[in-house]
């Protein structure tokens, strides 16, 4: 900010010396005052524009992008946290599905068993983890390292 109130505080004074020296040209040269003041606001047209290119250049945009240590090696759940909670085999098969965005129609039609077991499964699952919505237990789920 100081460095543009001292760049126009500058452009403002050789403006004023422009002006006195246009005036004492005029005299001299025979050119009106009225040519000079278009002389210099064309030049200081010139200098406004660029200057304006060089401060308002567009920011960088900034673009997040998940990176794997090892995109080779394939992810391992933390069996540990799995035994920890106390959470079965079928139930940790419905959390990877809903970590994978299926509904409780489509985790059934996938592991062939009715809907009413897998809301079972899932109200399990919530209780174990201590959580009260899928997202929660998803975002638990992935900061224990269990699913990835």
């Amino acid at each position: 900010m100081k460095q543009v109130i001292i760049g126009f505080g500058i452009l403002i004074l050789a403006l004023l010396i422009l002006f006195q020296l246009a005036r004492f040209q005029s005299f001299r040269s025979g050119f009106k005052i009225e040519v000079w003041i278009a002389i210099f606001s064309i030049l200081f047209f010139i200098i406004g524009i660029i200057l304006s290119r060089k401060m308002f250049k567009p920011k960088p945009q900034i673009i997040e992008k998940e990176v794997f240590a090892n995109p080779d090696k394939a992810f391992e759940a933390d069996d540990t946290q799995i035994l920890k909670l106390g959470i079965s085999k079928r139930e940790y098969e419905i959390l990877q599905l809903i970590n994978e965005g299926l509904s409780n129609q489509q985790i059934a039609g996938k592991l062939f068993v009715s809907e009413n077991t897998v809301k079972k499964h899932i109200s399990n699952l919530f209780f174990k983890m201590d959580v009260e919505r899928r997202t929660e237990a998803v975002k638990k789920a992935k900061n224990l390292k269990i699913i990835a």
